[in-house]
């Protein structure tokens, strides 16, 4: 399993490249200025930066009980994207709403919006990531394959 640092580094190297990639993206697809999808992308992030920690801290306990191990299949994979962005989907929703002063469908459609962004981001950036700092573990399996 990952140590403690690591899941930091993945979190937070996660989020800053995300929202280099969202803030501009958003702000051109939505026609609103980037300071206010800055905003939402900002506390976006803290928030997903959190769910991001404990959700793979839980996601990576239930697949070592189930499975034996934390190595992912390319179907794990997209399991692992959808519900985390589905569990941001229900938290966020209604911040945008509010902070950008509109309608919560409207809110709905920008949410889902970035969430369908951040599903394939997640499933390349954890995939880009778990080849550039494999656990010893599945190095382990490869050479017994």
């Amino acid at each position: 399993m990952r140590t403690i640092a690591d899941r930091i580094r993945h979190a937070l190297s996660f989020e800053i490249i995300g929202l280099i990639l969202m803030i501009p993206l958003g702000a051109l697809l939505f026609s609103m200025p980037a300071q206010d999808i800055g905003v939402v992308g900002i506390v976006s992030a803290t928030v997903a930066t959190a769910w991001n920690y404990l959700y793979n801290l839980v996601f990576d306990h239930v697949m070592q009980r189930s499975r034996g191990t934390t190595q992912k299949t390319t179907g794990v994979r997209i399991v692992h994207a959808v519900l985390f962005e589905l569990g941001l989907l229900v938290v966020l929703m209604p911040f945008i709403a509010w902070y950008l002063h509109v309608s919560l469908a409207h809110a709905l459609i920008m949410d889902v919006s970035f969430a369908l962004f951040y599903v394939v981001y997640a499933f390349v950036f954890n995939w880009c990531y778990d080849r550039l700092f494999p656990l010893p573990e599945w190095k382990k399996a490869q050479a017994a394959e």
